[in-house]
């Protein structure tokens, strides 16, 4: 049984993580299966735009714990599965667009960053708690959160690693518009309808004069993953994560 389902309707491909019972949380094996279809879909003329959605109310809890735990202490192929993800929603040729409920934490605020669309329910709560765990922001989200935010804003969220609200993500312009449930799937399908009826060339088109940086934006991408793999190797994450196991809170004091 796979924890991603892929559908394909409408000249949409439809993305819904598919691990409720874990709160959606990732695993290497959903990334890569991510991956592997976006990927395709740049090939498929019959597809027109990507749609990602958690399932159950619920966007994702971000990594699972215990899946990046037993991988953490690896090189730096021990987070390709994440890496081919990333790099494949970075350079989707197709629009995508974020349907996003319940929580968002990790990388799943990180990832809409690098989608074009993103419409959130009023409920849902976006977190980027690298800090807590040792470590540091990644898929250049500490180069486009300033853009978007400002320094101060981003600061507070990345540095501090606290949450924030759909209403604060929209101010940020991180998303397009704050829904209650029903409006959220009634503006997706709106939304999504348009882009399979727009003329498929000038529609790549536009978005590729939109990714002008892309570029410079992979390079912070690269500069973030290395020093993020070298912190995964630091007392203090490894303080983090055995406190995460422990299922108490961390002591940084030592690495203070």
């Amino acid at each position: 049984m796979t924890d991603v389902s892929i559908a394909h309707h409408d000249k949409t491909l439809t993305l819904t993580l598919s691990r409720s019972h874990k709160k959606n949380a990732f695993t290497q094996q959903m990334y890569i299966d991510l991956a592997n279809a976006i990927n395709f879909a740049q090939h498929d003329q019959n597809t027109r735009v990507i749609v990602i959605q958690g399932s159950d109310g619920c966007f994702t809890a971000g990594n699972d714990m215990f899946d990046f735990a037993s991988i953490k202490s690896q090189n730096l192929e021990s987070i390709n599965g994440t890496e081919q993800f990333m790099l494949a929603l970075m350079e989707s040729s197709l629009p995508v667009v974020a349907k996003v409920e319940g929580l968002a934490i990790g990388i799943g605020t990180t990832l809409l960053l690098h989608c074009d669309f993103v419409y959130a329910s009023a409920t849902a709560k976006f977190m980027m708690p690298f800090i807590n765990l040792g470590l540091v922001p990644e898929y250049a989200s500490s180069y486009i959160l300033p853009r978007l935010a400002g320094h101060v804003k981003a600061a507070e969220w990345l540095m501090l690693g606290e949450s924030f609200t759909a209403d604060e993500a929209h101010q940020a312009g991180m998303i397009n518009a704050v829904l209650s449930p029903e409006e959220l799937n009634a503006k997706v399908d709106e939304v999504v309808k348009k882009l399979t009826l727009a003329p498929r060339i000038p529609l790549l088109q536009t978005k590729q004069l939109l990714k002008t940086n892309h570029e410079v934006v992979k390079k912070h991408v690269y500069k973030e993953l290395e020093i993020f793999v070298s912190a995964m190797h630091s007392e203090a994450a490894q303080e983090a994560f055995s406190a995460f196991i422990e299922k108490r809170q961390p002591d940084f004091s030592a690495f203070v």
